[in-house]
């Protein structure tokens, strides 16, 4: 556009700098838009691609530093603290969720299980066994943990108290049907990995 930094004299100039989209992304894949030499990146995140080439997002250790705090403090308005043990029970790798969550919850203090996803019943016998307060993962997976619970009568032995849930979309009746069949508040959790991931925002 032959802007120069010199153009941006305050808040009222955001109007002269353009949207940056996915395209812009993936034109740029993997690396075209980071703001600092790779010398500095301490941890990539990526989309998973379904669209096409994947979106790479970089994070300098300050970055993973604010991201932990971001998450931390929507860990905080859910309820939970240092006392809490927490499953995390996104996926770890490249996706964002498992080491945001995990991170945010290192910085409360809470005891952290990383428990990713694909072992249900590993998963339900360590959230009994630990007495396990909180988890964090998607709504639906969840829902199907609930499910388990109740066919393998545990549900009553539990300690859970709290839901982080996020990555995808749920309705008022999906969470009202968490909450009811595990007797907790379920608080949903909003992030991009353009952004940093979880922990933009959580109601």
């Amino acid at each position: 556009l032959g802007m120069l930094p010199g153009d941006i004299k305050g808040i009222e100039d955001i109007v002269k700098l353009p949207f940056t989209t996915k395209d812009d992304l993936r034109d740029n894949y993997p690396f075209g838009l980071f703001a600092v030499p790779n010398s500095q990146i301490v941890r990539v995140h990526a989309s998973s691609g379904t669209t096409g080439k994947a979106t790479v997002v970089g994070y300098t250790k300050n970055d993973i530093e604010i991201w932990a705090e971001c998450v931390a403090r929507c860990l905080a308005m859910a309820g939970v603290t240092k006392d809490d043990i927490i499953q995390v029970a996104y996926g770890y790798g490249l996706f964002t969720g498992g080491l945001g969550a995990h991170y945010g919850a290192e910085k409360i203090g809470a005891m952290v299980v990383p428990m990713s996803t694909g072992n249900s019943k590993k998963l339900t016998t360590m959230m009994e066994d630990f007495g396990v307060t909180a988890i964090a993962c998607t709504p639906s997976y969840l829902l199907h943990i609930s499910e388990l619970l109740s066919q393998e009568d545990k549900i009553k032995n539990l300690k859970l108290k709290t839901a982080i849930c996020g990555a995808e979309p749920w309705t008022e009746k999906m969470r009202h049907d968490i909450e009811a069949k595990l007797g907790i508040n379920a608080f949903d959790i909003y992030g991009l990995s353009e952004v940093m991931g979880p922990g933009v925002a959580c109601d």
